[in-house]
């Protein structure tokens, strides 16, 4: 799960609160303990060895800081499991370079894949499927699940109750606890297997900033998603709609360099960043939009005492909840950096030690965009989902008025006939995700294993909107499922 947290604004709430559940208790927080697996939806001993197994494999990508991730050899274990299930492999292969291109890629991607060859190759995606081939998007279910972890070397447990590890909430133990789901459903539901088509994307490339770009959003493009879309991230076991997007910003000043003994002969990047990082803080929160946060950090010059620095870097970070407000924010974002260079000119005009720096600032100053223009996934009022996930299947929803995350969901914005949520165990902070100690409970691992095999078993069963209607198949007795 990427880190970026957004705050949601009281005035959406109404509406989220609609697209959340309309009117469904949940959303206003109700955190009710969830309900006991069911039986056929417990972790086996096969299962639970599967995630000692995965938790041990190093799969942090180079941008993470991990030298050799073996996500390779992660997805093929995966794989191997879930074909004990009746899934085949559609596809596994490392990303083409010729779908990580545009603005929508990040810097820090773009600059990986140009200094190392081998950067891709090293990040491959799954997708596995079950069910007929031929089943319409109506029919099909997708869940995407991410094997690459953040960096952190974690020791590996299982103490009957406990499983940690690096990846054990996010998200390699909801990716197994996924395929006990599925499991589960089947054994349930023998004709699942029959009429619907599921698919899993597990993929590399969701941590360490990269933003999906290599790994969930070309597998969307090729359309490898369904009617229903389920993206496995620490949730609460409760339905989240919506996921933000994020974008980053650095200023560069770029002067000249002067000795402490002639500090007026040079240009203070020091001083003219730190001038515009308190401007951005002070101005920018207030001219985002709702739903969106601003992060200022990353300033750096140098590290020496006995130096003026002329160059220097200045870094923000910024998420929203809709595309347009990405697009607002950008341009609130440029013009309150040229408010604040004014301002330091007229602050600094006649200082003695300054003047040359106040002069040249809007010179030697830009903005230069690291990564920018990412959908972000906004609720969709769905009456036939609502019905699905929280009346049949019985999940609460994520409360309106709590701030959602960026993750890969984004990618499935404004597709056509596609309902995405964010379903999946544990919370991030409580479970320790992306830091030291991280851990997921195998009962909350069941739990969702159970979600999942509650969400297939309605799915199957149940009705739902074909391409421009509706399709409603009799079921083996010859009675119309619903």
């Amino acid at each position: 799960m990427n880190q970026h947290v957004n705050q949601h604004a009281s005035q959406n709430r109404s509406r989220h609160a609609h697209a959340n559940g309309h009117g469904n208790a949940h959303a206003n927080g109700d955190r009710s303990p969830a309900p006991a697996p069911h039986p056929a939806a417990r972790l086996t001993d096969a299962e639970r060895a599967l995630l000692l197994r995965l938790l041990r494999l190093p799969t942090a990508g180079p941008l993470e800081g991990g030298a050799e991730p073996r996500l390779w050899e992660a997805q093929r274990a995966y794989a191997d499991a879930a074909r004990s299930l009746g899934f085949t492999v559609l596809h596994h292969a490392a990303p083409d370079p010729a779908e990580v291109t545009g603005d929508h890629v990040p810097d820090a991607v773009r600059r990986a894949c140009a200094e190392d060859p081998s950067f891709l190759a090293s990040q491959p995606s799954l997708v596995l499927a079950l069910g007929p081939a031929d089943a319409p998007r109506a029919d099909t279910v997708m869940f995407n699940v991410h094997l690459d972890t953040v960096a952190g070397d974690e020791p590996v447990v299982f103490d009957g109750t406990r499983f940690t590890g690096r990846g054990a909430i996010d998200a390699k133990g909801p990716a197994v606890a996924l395929l006990a789901g599925v499991r589960a459903a089947l054994a349930e539901c023998p004709e699942l297997a029959e009429d619907t088509r599921v698919l899993i994307q597990a993929v590399s490339g969701e941590e360490g900033g990269t933003m999906g770009v290599f790994g969930t959003r070309p597998l969307v493009h090729r359309g490898w998603y369904g009617r229903l879309n389920v993206f496995c991230e620490p949730t609460g076991l409760r339905l989240l709609p919506r996921a933000t997007a994020s974008m980053t910003a650095r200023l560069r000043v770029d002067g000249q360099d002067a000795i402490d003994d002639r500090p007026a002969a040079g240009h203070n990047a020091t001083v003219l960043l730190g001038h515009l990082a308190q401007h951005l803080a002070a101005r920018l929160p207030a001219r985002a939009p709702a739903g969106s946060q601003v992060c200022v950090a990353g300033l750096h010059t140098g590290h020496l005492h006995n130096k003026v620095y002329g160059t220097g870097r200045l870094l923000l970070n910024c998420s929203y909840a809709e595309a347009a407000d990405g697009r607002a924010l950008a341009q609130a974002l440029t013009e309150e950096v040229a408010a604040g260079l004014r301002d330091f000119a007229r602050a600094f005009a006649d200082h003695r030690d300054l003047a040359r720096t106040a002069a040249d600032a809007a010179v030697v100053t830009r903005v230069e965009w690291l990564k920018r223009d990412l959908p972000a996934l906004g609720p969709a009022d769905d009456p036939w989902a609502t019905e699905l996930l929280a009346e049949r299947a019985g999940l609460p929803w994520w409360p309106a008025d709590e701030p959602a995350f960026t993750c890969d969901a984004l990618w499935m914005a404004e597709l056509p006939e596609a309902y995405t949520v964010v379903l999946g165990p544990g919370d991030l902070a409580h479970n320790h995700g992306h830091a030291s100690g991280e851990f997921a409970e195998l009962g909350e691992l069941e739990a969702f294993a159970d979600a999942v095999r509650r969400v297939l078993v309605h799915f199957a069963r149940g009705e739902r909107p074909g391409g421009g209607g509706s399709s409603r198949r009799p079921d083996r007795a010859g009675t119309a499922r619903g």
